[in-house]
């Protein structure tokens, strides 16, 4: 298994710097100028000046080494610094946003705590409702608690957020007046009060978005269930005399996760991608809304690193998720 990883992990190096080119040379070609939202007053000898402080002027290979060596080489002398109070990296050039003309790395951080707040907690909220009922559904199959399920499940596929979330806020904000509709980000849990106030804010976003994660993944996990409820080995563990309770949680669970790994491993990287439209509906200062916003100012070297941590995130998972099969199912081999 370790020597399985470590071949994986080293294939991953010119996976990801092949997925790197691609995406900076499709935001290349991308239709856009950085210059576009400066006043029209500006002169465009100015402007061209501008162009050429950002880097603008090279040529694209220049500037993809470049943020290559921003990214690989200088930031995480960046993350030294801050663990051990060195000045490694004084004075020199990092990865900048062209919109904010910050180190796109330290808005990076500023943000993700918003999207796990959210997006995180409604992840794991999702899987903790999915998989059981996935599985009671499928151990009664067609009985009324599947029905419901099915209803439920099929709810939550069928409307998107951009309904599901302007609904909730017309009733529990507009109307009853028990949450705010819009997430404060500015807060600070301190103390039991605020901890209350920031419950308060996440339970809609979090609602909407767990909706839709359990309704995915319940259904994966009742699919799963059902084909192996029917395998072989459950009538011998049955005659075999055990419970019906170890027959099911022990040894038909355990074969029903592994597809349901894969698409629970898949998801994780959306967490850190934030959920673009649950974010803009509820105003959560996320990393989905700051994706938008680089893509409506151009904002190329935010837009680069995002997607590049993106790819980085869903090759990781993918790594993780052929190593969750191994322990899953002893049959599988990776010698």
């Amino acid at each position: 298994m370790l020597s399985f990883a470590m071949r994986r992990l080293v294939l991953t190096i010119p996976t990801l710097l092949f997925i790197s080119f691609v995406i900076f040379m499709l935001l290349q070609l991308a239709p856009g100028d950085p210059m576009a939202n400066v006043p029209l007053t500006v002169p465009d000898e100015v402007k061209q000046k501008m162009r050429e402080a950002l880097g603008l002027g090279e040529p694209p290979l220049v500037q993809y080494w470049k943020w290559l060596v921003q990214m690989f080489w200088v930031e995480p002398q960046v993350f030294i610094d801050w663990l051990f109070g060195t000045n490694m990296t004084e004075g020199v050039q990092r990865v900048i946003s062209w919109q904010s003309r910050s180190p796109v790395m330290d808005i990076i951080i500023q943000r993700i705590p918003q999207t796990l707040w959210v997006v995180g907690t409604a992840y794991v909220v999702a899987i903790l409702i999915a998989l059981p009922v996935g599985i009671y559904s499928a151990y009664r199959q067609y009985s009324v608690f599947d029905q419901a399920g099915t209803f439920v499940t099929m709810i939550g596929f069928s409307i998107p957020p951009f309904f599901t979330g302007p609904l909730l806020i017309v009733i529990f904000s507009v109307q009853l007046g028990w949450f705010p509709s819009i997430y404060d980000t500015t807060l600070r849990v301190t103390d039991w009060a605020s901890f209350k106030v920031q419950l308060g804010q996440m339970i809609m976003p979090v609602l909407v978005l767990a909706l839709q994660i359990t309704a995915q993944l319940s259904r994966y996990m009742r699919a799963s269930t059902l084909d192996n409820l029917n395998q072989d080995y459950v009538r011998t563990a049955r005659a075999k005399g055990l419970s019906e309770a170890i027959v099911v949680n022990v040894h038909v669970v355990r074969n029903s996760m592994i597809p349901v790994v894969t698409v629970i491993a898949l998801g994780i990287p959306a967490i850190f991608g934030g959920a673009i439209i649950t974010e803009n509906v509820f105003k959560v200062n996320g990393i989905g809304q700051l994706l938008i916003t680089a893509l409506s100012a151009n904002d190329l070297p935010m837009v680069m690193t995002l997607t590049f941590i993106f790819a980085v995130l869903i090759v990781l998972f993918n790594l993780i998720a052929d190593v969750l099969y191994g322990l899953l199912d002893p049959r599988i081999r990776y010698d």
